[in-house]
């Protein structure tokens, strides 16, 4: 079977445990009472549940099934090490089979990323989606005719900018003006920059991304939302705990964030997710998708977090929105118009 990566994001979803009887005869395992569960949570000072830490999110799933195995939801063992191995190759930034536009367009060799995306989700799932059950995305809800034309004036600007002609700094999209990046929900694996920082005071839990800059501070004190025609880039979170799990609900984004995820209306765009620590090792951060302006129905993904070393720094991403790449851009467009190669 020949599987094809098609999508550079995805999670880890799931964990396989052997437990082992010394005796020569198996045993039914004792079951875990609801105090000895209890028991098992990591609390803080102050008695919350304990979530603090650096995590990493890396994995090659991807975030929608392949085609090729739309009617699997998880791989056998062969299967697994096939489809790793085979995403291991395409992932790699060390490869130079393209000629010097390749070798340019891989600048950042694989010593800049993060090996740990090379590795699949251990309980070898086809996707990291995992409601609606065929582990993709719903259908796309038809456009208003407003967003129709914003879409269109999007496609122009990016005709500009990937021409090399953009017009003003607004023809960038907000990654590249360093305004939001992956600091914005759901937090999703990319090629490097995949690490969290959790901290917890009394009333507060702060998640604080490696990529860029944002920190969200959600209030778990019982607060109640901004009004509605507050907006913000990263949106308005809340939390509360049911057991456990933090729960968040994050509304009033942006209608001018470029969409919140993959073309989401920011009007509309809602996401709850859920951080549930597992064991000391590991958290589970689930989260869901509500947008009736851009999907026919909600759909949900599950993306196990691993902590990693202590000793594992977390360095500063410093990316801003006076980025000297936007000079750049704008000389060189300025430069080729001046040349003549303006269309």
């Amino acid at each position: 079977m020949t599987f094809r990566y098609t999508f550079p994001i995805a999670i880890l979803a799931g964990f396989v445990a052997t437990f082992v009887c010394a005796q020569t005869a198996p045993k039914p395992a004792a079951k875990v009472t609801t105090a000895a569960k209890r028991a098992l949570i990591l609390r803080t000072p102050w008695g919350d549940p304990d979530l603090q830490g650096v995590w990493n999110d890396a994995t090659s799933t991807p975030l929608q099934r392949p085609g090729g195995v739309a009617s699997k939801d998880v791989l056998t063992s062969e299967e697994a090490e096939e489809f790793q191995s085979q995403l291991a190759t395409e992932l790699s930034r060390d490869r130079r089979d393209g000629g010097a536009e390749a070798d340019v367009n891989r600048a950042y060799n694989e010593h800049w990323m993060d090996a740990r995306r090379l590795k699949i989700s251990n309980n070898k799932r086809t996707s990291l989606i995992v409601d609606p059950p065929d582990g993709r995305m719903p259908p796309l809800a038809p456009l208003s005719p407003e967003r129709e034309k914003l879409r269109a004036a999007r496609n122009i600007v990016n005709t500009r900018f990937n021409a090399g002609l953009p017009e003003t700094y607004a023809d960038m999209s907000l990654p590249v003006r360093c305004i939001i990046r992956t600091d914005s929900p759901p937090y999703l694996p990319t090629v490097y920059n995949n690490d969290f920082q959790i901290f917890q005071s009394p009333g507060y839990v702060v998640i604080s991304p490696e990529m860029i800059h944002s920190a969200r501070v959600i209030p778990v004190d019982g607060s109640s939302h901004l009004g509605k025609d507050l907006k913000q880039w990263l949106g308005d979170a809340r939390g509360h705990w049911d057991g456990p799990t933090l729960v968040v609900e994050t509304t009033n984004f942006r209608p001018d964030s470029g969409g919140v995820f993959q073309g989401a209306n920011g009007e509309t765009f809602k996401i709850t997710e859920r951080f549930t620590r597992v064991d000391a090792t590991t958290l589970n951060y689930e989260f869901t998708i509500n947008d009736p302006a851009t999907w026919t129905k909600p759909w949900t993904a599950v993306v196990p977090w691993t902590k990693i070393d202590p000793k594992e720094q977390m360095y500063e991403y410093a990316c801003h929105e006076d980025n000297y790449d936007i000079v750049h851009f704008l000389m060189g467009a300025r430069e080729r118009e001046r040349k003549g190669e303006a269309k």
